[in-house]
């Protein structure tokens, strides 16, 4: 039986292990639905490895960038290397994962609470410093001059503390209660385990919960308030390319809102109303949704400014596979201090 069924399954019966706290004595229903685990099985593993490759490739690209061409010295340049981290964090657990979907856990019990560990501080993180880096982008466009006096290196230092504490102590739950038992049908697993069904139920409650409101909520209304006044600034600014602007920030919005409501919409029915067995695969759906948005954003606030795009260009060569044709930047100061160049870079 394929390890995905696990994953799929998160009660089990009494018969299971007679060894463990985790388990009351009455019997719990064990939910097993052929198509939803075929598909588990079959894509979940894939999925996890494809974001890995695109989270590994496109992140350490622009970790090179940064360290080879850019100063870390300046507060944009400082979140992205922040997110971009975030990012690796996230993406070097999966291929773990994904073997683990398709077979037994084999890493030991102390990798189950470091990998699950790393994995929800990159995952949690990569949500805060994207909210973070909008609420920058806001104060250097809509409040550009006293901004230009409160954006220094002691500001992105702090915000970043703040944000990596609030992402470790996210995780504390996890490490606490993720570890490894051996289980008759399924062999070694990793999950929450070593307390009983009621605390453990009590956990993941609180953990929907946090995600659903802390990871979600709040930074979707930061990120629509940010980047709602920041069209708005554009609109009422004769700038050059303006239209450029205001397409890229819907779709860094439109990215951002179609891959993780799905997901959190999920969670929030699961806490009110407990999902039937038919409804898991959804479930893996969304989420994979949502994974796949931690290996791409970096490329919304990099790739798409002028200066990332000439730095490619002088790896590969002008007659290589990139060719960049760049305007002139003899535009009037008041033009610069809104291009779409200092929204995104």
């Amino acid at each position: 039986m394929s390890e995905s069924e696990k994953k799929f399954s998160m009660n089990f019966t009494s018969a299971t292990t007679a060894t463990t706290p985790f388990y009351n004595e009455e019997e719990i229903s064990l939910c097993l639905k052929e198509d939803s685990l075929r598909f588990g099985a079959a894509i979940v593993p894939a999925f996890y490895y494809v974001i890995f490759i695109i989270s590994l490739a496109g992140n350490g690209l622009i970790l090179f960038l940064l360290l080879k061409y850019e100063k870390l010295k300046t507060v944009t340049n400082f979140f992205i290397f922040n997110l971009v981290i975030s990012d690796l964090m996230f993406a070097i657990s999966l291929p773990f994962w994904a073997f683990y979907h398709s077979n037994q856990w084999v890493f030991g019990n102390g990798m189950c609470k470091i990998l699950s560990s790393i994995f929800y501080t990159g995952f949690f993180s990569c949500v805060l410093f994207l909210t973070m880096m909008s609420v920058d982008r806001y104060l250097a466009v809509v409040h550009a001059v006293s901004a230009s006096k409160t954006r220094k290196l002691l500001y992105v230092y702090i915000a970043s503390i703040v944000i990596w504490c609030i992402s470790l102590l996210s995780t504390i739950p996890k490490f606490i209660l993720y570890g490894t038992r051996n289980s008759t049908i399924y062999g070694i697993i990793c999950e929450e385990t070593g307390y009983t069904l009621e605390n453990i139920e009590k956990w993941k409650r609180i953990g929907y919960y946090q995600q659903t409101i802390v990871f979600f909520f709040v930074p979707l209304l930061v990120i629509l308030f940010c980047y709602s006044l920041i069209v708005i600034k554009l609109h009422h600014t004769k700038m050059h390319n303006k239209d450029k602007a205001v397409k890229l920030i819907f779709i860094i919005v439109l990215a951002f809102i179609i891959c993780w409501t799905p997901y959190n919409v999920v969670l929030f029915y699961k806490v009110v109303d407990d999902m039937d067995c038919e409804s898991d695969y959804i479930f893996y759906v969304c989420r994979n949704i949502a994974y796949f948005h931690c290996c791409i954003n970096p490329f919304f606030y990099t790739f798409v400014g002028t200066k990332f795009r000439r730095h490619l260009s002088a790896i590969f060569g002008k007659r290589g596979i990139l060719r960049f044709k760049y305007r002139s930047t003899s535009l009037s100061s008041k033009t610069s201090e809104y291009s779409p160049q200092t929204i995104y870079e």
